[in-house]
């Protein structure tokens, strides 16, 4: 720790992702990366975008692609909001709509970045607290508070809500703002997006890293109303005015227009989630219902943390988290047939 360092880095715990090792090649269902490339038509657009133009700052407003987000979820321009990545983006959002020592309510068993930047800019939480089976209830979502915040589905669960469900909580805390965000929304829930118009503390927030291929191109996005928006943009113009470079414009785009190859790749994940699930069921797993591109699981039998040990040393990454209540689970990416096909005979041979 360095004396240099400021009060704020002394104190915070950063966010810690899953784990990159370089020492051998690995079958990486750590990280909930797409197992299928990006969209070609995107690889075709940011080839021809990088050119002599690169020596000229993008656009800051990104207009055009939200001018195509808009028209692809039917909302306005007015009511989108772009970012580097969706971890930016939240960033963003809570610095644009909690106070320091405001108290906001988090699932208890949520993303783990969200307790990060909430001590960051000095921001109080509670934890509404989940059912046995993971699943969260209405009744902690009434207690005070400044703001909420959810992932729906919920990870490192997958558990999904019902768009009535998040209705309820809206109508509860019409005067606090309700953030939902669907980082995997689109592996099997319905989005929260067309409440907006209905809903004028509802923000929701998505990415293209997860459906769309892209987490090495760092595009997310968030849509609200109007004056949400502008308050969004009062904070970024103070933090950071171009915040997505001219590559990252252009594959956006591309890949929200790309709508078949889009269909394609998410329904290959959802089946392959849905084959392994059950394949994972007979030889003694519990999975937990997903709707994501990751499914949790527990051996009956076997620790989660000798599993993820085991796995490791034969080439296999997934994700182990050391904290009460999911000590004992593992978070499992959905890779290609042939990765996954791999993982289920290594872990039978390890339970055997």
């Amino acid at each position: 720790m360095s004396k240099y360092w400021s009060k704020l880095a002394k104190k915070v715990e950063p966010y810690v992702p899953g784990e990159q090792p370089q020492d051998k090649k690995y079958i990486k269902l750590n990280t909930n990366e797409n197992p299928y490339p990006p969209s070609p038509k995107v690889m075709k657009a940011i080839k021809q975008a990088t050119n002599e133009d690169l020596k000229l700052y993008p656009d800051p407003t990104c207009e055009e692609l939200k001018a195509t987000l808009a028209d692809y979820y039917g909302l306005k321009k007015s009511q989108v909001f772009v970012g580097n990545g969706s971890d930016e983006v939240l960033a963003l959002l809570f610095m644009a709509f909690f106070d320091a020592d405001d108290s906001i309510l988090l699932p208890e068993i949520t993303y783990s970045f969200y307790p990060v930047y909430a001590n960051l800019f000095n921001i109080n939480y509670n934890l509404v607290q989940l059912d046995k089976d993971f699943s969260l209830s209405l009744d902690g979502f009434s207690e005070p508070n400044e703001g909420i915040i959810l992932p729906n589905p919920n990870a490192p669960t997958g558990k999904y809500l019902s768009l009535e469900f998040i209705e309820e909580i809206l109508k509860k805390n019409i005067d606090e703002v309700v953030i939902i965000d669907e980082a995997y929304i689109d592996f099997g829930g319905e989005s929260a997006v067309k409440l907006i118009d209905k809903y004028p503390n509802l923000l929701v927030v998505q990415t293209l890293s997860k459906s769309r291929a892209l987490a090495g191109l760092r595009v997310g996005f968030v849509f609200g109303q109007e004056d949400l928006m502008e308050g969004l943009d009062r904070i970024k113009n103070s933090f950071n005015s171009y915040t997505l470079d001219r590559l990252a414009l252009v594959g956006a785009k591309e890949a929200i227009k790309d709508e078949e190859y889009f269909q394609e790749t998410r329904s290959k994940i959802i089946k392959t989630r849905e084959r392994v699930s059950e394949e994972l069921r007979k030889i003694g797993f519990k999975v937990i219902e997903s709707k994501a591109n990751f499914i949790f699981v527990s051996h009956l039998r076997v620790q989660a943390e000798n599993l993820f040990n085991q796995l490791k040393e034969k080439g296999i990454l997934v994700r182990y988290f050391n904290q009460p209540r999911i000590e004992n689970f593992l978070r499992v990416s959905i890779g290609t047939d042939e990765e996954m096909d791999l993982l289920i005979k290594t872990l039978k041979e390890i339970i055997e």
